[in-house]
Formats: structure tokens, sequence, C-alpha cells
């Protein structure tokens, strides 16, 4: 009888981790979805007399990369931008989080630079406006600036191709 309890409390966790374990962290869901971005104006990268506003993002079906030079997965996904870029298929733009300006120039300089223009957000408080977890993020916006998808983690190949490209196709009709 005084082992029951403790018993129960144990086999309860058992059962909870097991649960959690199967479930995917990627799906971790957005309240943000179907609502404007936040509005915001911070600096660029390039160029800190520079402003980028989210109605900037306005017009135009975009994805919006939160991204920094510390990150080790950024960089894994950082190729694929680059190549989404160079083909042209969505406007990109940044969200440089928690970074030193410096580190991110000499990031892009090194491993190019996928953006039409990247925010510099130093203190994270678009970040946290955003609900990030971490980096990276990335965020596909219609042309009101609606958010439409979040994703956590690296973009993959496969997340592309089967995610992102048929959204913003999608938002890009002109029944959209």
């Amino acid at each position: 009888m005084r082992y029951s309890l403790p018993l129960a409390v144990f086999v309860i966790l058992v059962i909870l981790l097991g649960i959690g374990l199967k479930l995917d962290p990627g799906l971790v869901p957005s309240p943000l979805i179907d609502k404007p971005l936040p509005a915001f104006s911070l600096p660029t990268v390039h160029d800190r007399d520079v402003m980028l506003t989210s109605t900037d993002l306005q017009g135009q079906v975009v994805l919006l990369n939160i991204w920094a030079s510390w990150c080790v997965a950024c960089r894994t996904e950082h190729p694929l931008l680059v190549d989404l870029m160079k083909q042209g298929r969505v406007n990109i733009y940044g969200l440089n989080y928690k970074d030193e300006r410096q580190n991110a120039l000499e990031w892009l300089a090194r491993l190019g630079d996928p953006y039409r223009a990247s925010a510099f957000d130093q203190d994270g408080r678009l970040g946290i406006d955003l609900g990030v977890y971490g980096v990276p993020e990335t965020f596909v916006l219609d042309r009101r600036g609606i958010i439409r998808y979040k994703h956590i983690g690296p973009i993959t190949p496969q997340i592309l191709k089967d995610k992102l490209l048929p959204l913003i196709h999608k938002l890009e009709s002109p029944a959209a």
C-alpha cells in the first residue's frame, strides 16, 4: 500500500513521456496564424539608417526567415534559401535575431545573401512579438501581411517542396 502511490505516479509519468516522445516539435501551433504580422520598424543589417517596416512586406507573398550568424541550424538551411532566391520564386526577407551586426554582415558575405532585405533585431523584441522559440524559424505571409504558415527549425528540400512552395503558389494565385 505504501508503494502504490509512488508506483502510480511513476507509471503516469512514463506514459506521458512516451506520448511526448512521439510528438513532432516542429508542429508547435502558432497563435499568429491568420493574423497580421506585428507592426515593426527596424534598421536593416546592411545599413542602420535604412529601416525595414512591416508595411514593406505587404503587397507581395513573402517568406520571412528568422536567422542569426551564431545559429548552426541556420547554416544548414542557408544554401536552400540562396538557391530559392536565385530561382526568383518568392520574395525572401530576413530577420536577424539577437546577433552582432558585423558577424551578420560577414556571414552574409561569406555564405551569400538570399534576402531582399534583412531587419536587424538585436534585442529580439520583434522575435518575441512573433513568438520565436529559436532560430531558424520561417513564416509565410500573404499579400496583405497576414501570417499563413510558421515553420520551426531549418527548412529542408522536402518541407520546401511539400509545404512552402505549394502554399506560396496558392497565395500568389489571383483567387487568393
